[in-house]
């Protein structure tokens, strides 16, 4: 499977994607606000894989953003921490992802 069927597979079939790094404190923040809000999501650590270089320069391609969290919600690019967060402050965020919650 190619790079790109692999992401496009994972933003197809994954309602919450984030591709994250370890050592990203802007990944934690995304990861622990969609854990305080109980949300089933799956996180695929590009620093812990052979490929994640390329992964990222594949998530570049189709969103114009470099950095990581990279978030996807129903298929759609949210973008980085900063942005799942005004969401969530500006009440965006729920309406789109509450099926997702317990």
């Amino acid at each position: 499977m190619s790079v790109k069927e692999y992401v496009d597979n994972l933003i197809k079939n994954e309602n919450v994607m984030v591709f994250s790094k370890t050592y990203c404190p802007y990944c934690d923040a995304t990861k622990d606000l969609l854990n305080s809000l109980k949300c089933q999501y799956k996180a695929i650590e590009l620093d812990e894989m052979d490929n994640g270089r390329q992964i990222q320069d594949y998530l570049f391609e189709i969103t114009n953003q470099k950095t990581v969290p990279n978030t996807f919600i129903s298929g759609q690019h949210i973008g980085g921490n900063d942005k799942l967060q005004a969401k969530h402050k500006s009440g965006q965020l729920m309406p789109i992802i509450k099926d997702f919650c317990n």
